[in-house]
């Protein structure tokens, strides 16, 4: 898929407000065709929380009411060992996701009679999961010589599980790591060095086949996840356009090897959803990639190397009402988009 041109198709985040999986998966297919992604249910339950939902199977893991935290007073060494056994021997089958963690991901996998171009799968990244879970003194596990070690290994572990399920439904698999966290970095709450974010991240990506992306709803320093070997990056463009073009020679630098940019141009929270139109979102979106424009890249190229996603995640929203007319938004804009790319 490298270098595929994707033309503004659109695709989700993620989270959806939905209950039933099976109501969420028949909603993104009714609209998301070509490039659709297994919906994730925080409000099913706390297993499905973005943290919760890739923690099991990790050492000594343990879900106590609504947090995570890592219990090393039974059985710890020993599962420490068979982790990495199975890390270092690469059998993903270890540390699958099963249905009670990720009820969407399973019904989407039994969906019959589609043919999309490319599919999109999601994982929760290093720097978030491991600073969300915490040891038994309420230290976040990152920050754990041992712990910290596991955190991207897991995780790597998980995504490859995920993608090697997902290409049952097609060859060409997208797997976006989310991080959050990232609107962090800098801050007192996060200090990591550029240097360790981007280790944690490509340890993630080495065995994710198709193509990767990270996911990050907030401003960031985003040449740290500009020169990773990522191939998208997938940034809320409705509530953060200028973010990206602060830096115009790292995003010239990903395009220039085939990157693709994911602009989250369709808001996810009610009150701005209610007032918008996919024209106006035409025009936002526009507006945002002309910086882009201006640093060797033409208006087509660009839009050659872009998809269109929600600014973040859809369970934000009241209802599936809602989240179909955000839908209805994203699937009107791209088909403009694309419709400006005959010409």
């Amino acid at each position: 898929m490298a270098g595929i041109e994707f033309n503004c198709l659109p695709t989700i985040i993620g989270s959806m407000p939905h209950t039933d999986p099976a109501a969420a998966c028949a909603q993104v297919l009714k609209y998301l065709k070509d490039i659709p992604a297994w919906p994730q249910l925080p409000r099913r339950s706390f297993k499905e929380n973005m943290n919760a939902q890739f923690s099991e199977g990790f050492p000594g893991i343990r879900l106590t009411g609504d947090s995570l935290r890592v219990d090393r007073t039974h059985d710890f060494d020993d599962s420490l060992e068979r982790f990495y056994t199975a890390y270092l021997e690469e059998d993903v089958e270890q540390y699958p996701t099963t249905a009670d963690y990720a009820a969407g991901l399973h019904a989407f996998l039994s969906s019959e009679n589609i043919a999309p171009l490319a599919v999109k799968g999601q994982i929760t990244g290093p720097l978030t999961w491991g600073l969300s879970v915490t040891d038994e003194a309420g230290k976040a596990i990152l920050y754990d010589d041992i712990l910290g070690d596991a955190v991207a290994k897991f995780l790597r572990l998980k995504a490859a599980w995920q993608e090697k399920q997902l290409a049952r439904i097609s060859p060409h698999t997208i797997i976006f790591v989310d991080e959050p966290y990232m609107a962090s970095f800098g801050s007192v709450a996060v200090p990591l060095s550029k240097e360790k974010v981007a280790l944690l991240l490509e340890e993630v990506f080495v065995d994710i086949k198709g193509l990767k992306g990270v996911h990050c709803c907030g401003n960031t320093d985003w040449s740290v996840i500009l020169e990773t070997s990522l191939d998208i990056l997938s940034f809320d463009a409705y509530n953060y356009a200028q973010s990206l073009s602060l830096y115009p020679k790292e995003v010239k630098a990903f395009l220039d090897r085939q990157g693709v940019i994911a602009w989250g141009i369709i808001p996810n929270d009610g009150t701005s959803l209610g007032k918008e139109s996919a024209a106006a979102l035409k025009d936002r979106l526009e507006e945002a990639m002309v910086p882009f424009t201006r640093n060797g890249f033409t208006f087509k190229q660009l839009v050659a190397q872009s998809l269109l996603t929600p600014s973040c995640t859809l369970a934000s929203l009241e209802s599936p009402d809602a989240s179909a007319r955000a839908l209805e938004l994203l699937v009107e804009l791209s088909q403009i988009m694309r419709a400006k790319q005959s010409f």
